[in-house]
């Protein structure tokens, strides 16, 4: 294991995919909950592919859980993974020499699927900037509407992830879109990939898919139906980024 950043005069668009950013972030406090709940973030830094899932906590049990449906819903091959150094993700700081001893959970978890861990530097965010940019795009969806319940808060979540990764090109990969950036690799380096296609949630040209419970549903390439409340906030949101492709068709 590693405890420090990648090589300083190797630039983000040096890697190939399967390098992956992690980390973990508050929800806001939802009507119908008694807590806070938090939001685990999976970036990759060639393609800017991008997974997410929502916890109740965030323990060590809640941090290996989404290390596992990110390695199962990933298509390229995870070779190394950078995180920071809370106690859901390593010892680091809990050891008595002050370094990572291998025997988190989180590490464990790692080495039983062959990837690396790495951990940035204490006081440094910048080293997971990417994750940090994709933060502050979801921070700025949550601020266009009030959400009524955490269901409605996590489907948002979830067909945003949809609409990020199909259909908002990103300045980083030549303007592509993610999906379009990890097409390109696949179709330059297969041995990267464990999956041959990927289309997620069927969005890129096939109807009749009812994502995340009935929160979105696509009906033809670049269109989507949602309920109202949700368009409004993904309605707004998109509207403000031009480079987005996609339409948002709300239904009462």
């Amino acid at each position: 294991m590693e405890g420090g950043v990648a090589q300083p005069t190797k630039t983000f668009k040096d890697y190939e995919p399967g390098y992956l950013h992690i980390d973990i972030k508050y929800l806001p406090k939802m009507p119908d909950g008694d807590s806070r709940r938090y939001r685990l973030k999976a970036i990759d830094r060639a393609t800017r592919w991008v997974f997410l899932a929502v916890y109740d906590n965030m323990t060590e049990t809640s941090s290996v859980d989404f290390l596992k449906r990110v390695a199962e819903a990933a298509p390229m091959k995870i070779v190394k993974l950078l995180t920071d150094n809370g106690t859901q993700f390593t010892d680091r700081f809990t050891s008595k020499g002050k370094q990572p001893t291998g025997q988190h959970s989180f590490d464990q978890a790692c080495a039983g699927l062959g990837i690396e861990h790495r951990l940035s530097p204490p006081r440094h965010p910048q080293t997971n900037g990417m994750v940090e940019r994709f933060n502050g795009r979801i921070s700025e969806l949550l601020k266009q509407t009030r959400f009524s319940s955490a269901e409605e808060l996590e489907k948002t979540l979830l067909s945003y992830l949809v609409i990020y990764n199909h259909h908002i090109p990103q300045r980083a990969i030549n303007h592509q879109t993610p999906i379009q950036a990890v097409q390109k690799w696949q179709e330059d380096k297969p041995e990267l990939f464990v999956k041959k296609d990927y289309d997620q949630a069927g969005l890129d040209n096939k109807a009749s898919f009812s994502f995340a419970q009935g929160a979105i549903t696509p009906i033809k390439r670049d269109f989507l139906i949602c309920s109202s409340k949700m368009c409004l906030a993904l309605t707004l949101f998109i509207s403000c980024h031009y480079l987005s492709t996609t339409t948002v068709v709300t239904i009462q």
